[in-house]
C-alpha cells in the first residue's frame, strides 16, 4: 500500500525557511542523543538570528536562586504590564538564547517589559520541573504587583496555559491574558489533526509522542495536559494561534473551542500556509510575518498597550 503523501504548504517563503531548517535539523534528529539535538538546535536557531531593535535593554538575573531569565527593556515603554515568555523545543531543547530575538521584537512592539525564562529541560530534569520553574517566576513577578501577559510557543505553549491553569487554583490574580502560539496540550495523538498531519514538516506525531516520553508528565494531568480540564471557565482571556501543517493544530483548535463554549474571551487564527515553528520565519514569509503582527497585536491588547 502506498504511504499517504506527505501534506506540504505552497508559499514561497515557507518553502524556504523548511529548506534552511531541514539543512541545520533533520528530520530524524529525535533519534539521535540529546546532546546532538541541542547542539542541532542551536545552530538552527543561530542562522535565523536578527539584529535587536534599537535602544532595547537587557539584564539576566536569577530567581528563586537557581531559575535564569532574561528581562527586556524597550526603549518606548508603553504600559505597566510585564510579559513573560515561555519558550518551545519539546522541553529538551532551547533556551535564554534561541528566542532572544523573538522576545526583544515582541517586547518592541508592544511597548512592555517582557521576561523570558530559562527553565530546566528533560531528561535531565523530568516533570514538574519545568511547570515549577516557570511559576516560580510567575509567582515572583506577581509579588512585584505586575499584571502578566503569558506567552508561550509550542512546549512553552503547554506551559503558558499550564501557569493559567495553576494560578486560577490557587487563587491567584493578575495574569490579564494568555497567548497560545502552535501549543502542545495533551490531545490524544491518534485523531484529527494527529493523523492527517502525521508526517507534516518541521515536526511530526512521532516526534510528539517522543518529546511526551521524554518528559514523563503524568497521563490526564490538567497542568501537563490542559485539555483534560473537566472546566475552563474563569481562565484568562486568550489568544490562541495555529498552524495549518501541524500535528499540534487540532490541540489549539479543540482548546479555544472549550475556551469559547465556557464563556471565556478568547481569539483563534489558524495560519494556512504555516508549518510548526513558523516564528522563525516571520522575516522571510508573508504568512508568517502577518501571523507575527497577530501575536503582537494580542499582546497589545491584553496589556493595555497605546
Amino acid at each position: 500500500m502506498e504511504s499517504p503523501q506527505r501534506p506540504m504548504p505552497t508559499e514561497a517563503g515557507i518553502l524556504q525557511f523548511m529548506e534552511i531548517g531541514d539543512s541545520f535539523y533533520p528530520p530524524d534528529a529525535v533519534s539521535a542523543s540529546i546532546e546532538q539535538q541541542r547542539q542541532w538546535y542551536d545552530a538552527l536557531c543561530a542562522r535565523f538570528d536578527r539584529p535587536l531593535p534599537d535602544g532595547i535593554r537587557i539584564s539576566d538575573e536569577v530567581v528563586s536562586g537557581t531559575i535564569p531569565v532574561r528581562r527586556y527593556h524597550p526603549a518606548e515603554t508603553r504600559t505597566a504590564t510585564c510579559l513573560l515568555y515561555l519558550h518551545g523545543g519539546g522541553f529538551v531543547v532551547g533556551s535564554l538564547d534561541s528566542h532572544h530575538a523573538i522576545c526583544a521584537e515582541i517586547a518592541d512592539h508592544v511597548g512592555a517589559e517582557l521576561v523570558s525564562v530559562d527553565y530546566r529541560l528533560a531528561p535531565d530534569h523530568r516533570w514538574p520541573a519545568q511547570t515549577d520553574d516557570c511559576f516560580s517566576v510567575l509567582r515572583q513577578l506577581l509579588a512585584e504587583g505586575k499584571e502578566i501577559v503569558l506567552i508561550g510557543d509550542s512546549a512553552g505553549g503547554n506551559l503558558a496555559a499550564g501557569l493559567a491553569i495553576r494560578a486560577k487554583a490557587e487563587g491567584l490574580s493578575g495574569i490579564v491574558g494568555q497567548i497560545l502560539i502552535y501549543p502542545a496540550l495533551g490531545g490524544d495523538l491518534v485523531s484529527g489533526s494527529y493523523l492527517e498531519m502525521a508526517e507534516a514538516p518541521g515536526l511530526t506525531t512521532a516526534d510528539v509522542s517522543y518529546y511526551r516520553s521524554v518528559l514523563q508528565a503524568p497521563s490526564g494531568n490538567p497542568v501537563a495536559e490542559p485539555l483534560a480540564l473537566p472546566s475552563v471557565a474563569g481562565l484568562p482571556p486568550t489568544f490562541i494561534t495555529v498552524a495549518h501543517f501541524d500535528p499540534l493544530r487540532d490541540d489549539g483548535r479543540n482548546y479555544a473551542a472549550r475556551l469559547a463554549q465556557a464563556g471565556v474571551e478568547v481569539w483563534f487564527r489558524e495560519e494556512p500556509q504555516m508549518v510548526h515553528a513558523w516564528l522563525r520565519a516571520r522575516h522571510m514569509s508573508e504568512g508568517a510575518r502577518a501571523g507575527f503582527a497577530a501575536i503582537c497585536a494580542a499582546a497589545s491588547r491584553f496589556a493595555g498597550s497605546r
